[in-house]
């Protein structure tokens, strides 16, 4: 139903790896965020990871902010939206299956003890129950327009420890195998006086194995990542903001095309 929002639930009834809105909404763009939720499943270490709520609630966990700006973006581009359900920390979504941060033992700063002895047949386990399942629901959402467009929204952390402020508001990344919509992006988006836009930062969108690999440049499908730096986004009213002002801009510069 247009507008819905649909978790997937496994025949036990056990709700797994996404959660869908909107699938029936006409729109172009395919919005993802990869990073949406610090959940951690019941059945992983009775929902722990081993660190405490403070180290949950940051960055290591999940991009704060980024599910709402996700969702506010999918209604303002009347286009579908699918994010994650399970952080980051237990299996990375936007890692290729061999990657070797695929499981994190250590995020700035924090060891994670429920992956530090996690070995093959654990790693199998979690790719299996989460991360199969969401990139399986992700590729069908891409491919039910032959014209899809995908847009994945991350967010990213003012300072990591022990590292100079990263001074973006807004991050575009791409990798250089399509820079088709990416380029004309930043070259819009810097002709905003008050931002301070990353071209490439504040990291390089280049990650082979990674979901736009996967679902974008393998099928040879327009896309862009975009990431806000999270204080700008950490409530509903700042997503919001966001959202209003990103969609027009996106729709310009797609259709400039």
């Amino acid at each position: 139903m247009e507008g819905a929002t649909t978790p997937a639930v496994a025949a036990k009834g056990q709700v797994l790896a996404f959660t869908i809105e909107g699938q029936d909404r006409p729109g172009r763009w395919l919005v993802t965020c990869d990073h949406a939720s610090n959940h951690v499943p019941d059945w992983l270490n009775d929902g722990s990871l081993g660190i405490p709520p403070e180290d949950m609630a940051r960055h290591i966990a999940w991009d704060v902010g980024a599910a709402g700006l996700a969702r506010q973006l999918g209604a303002a581009l009347d286009s579908p939206v699918i994010l994650s359900d399970f952080s980051r920390l237990v299996i990375d979504p936007n890692r290729g299956e061999d990657d070797p941060t695929l499981l994190m033992r250590l995020y700035d700063g924090t060891i994670i003890p429920a992956n530090r002895y996690a070995g093959p047949e654990e790693a199998e386990r979690r790719l299996d129950r989460l991360y199969r399942p969401y990139h399986a629901a992700y590729g069908r959402l891409a491919a039910l327009r032959p014209d899809r467009v995908i847009l994945a929204i991350h967010s990213f952390t003012p300072c990591l420890r022990g590292r100079p402020p990263r001074p973006w508001h807004v991050g575009v990344l791409y990798s250089h195998l399509d820079d088709r919509l990416s380029r004309p992006l930043v070259a819009r988006l810097t002709q905003e006086p008050d931002l301070c836009i990353g071209d490439n930062e504040p990291y390089s969108g280049h990650l082979p194995g990674d979901a736009i690999d996967r679902h974008a440049l393998q099928h040879g499908r327009l896309n862009t990542l975009i990431e806000l730096r999270n204080d700008l986004i950490d409530d509903p009213q700042s997503q919001a903001h966001w959202a209003a002002r990103l969609a027009p801009i996106l729709t310009e510069v797609l259709e400039d095309l």
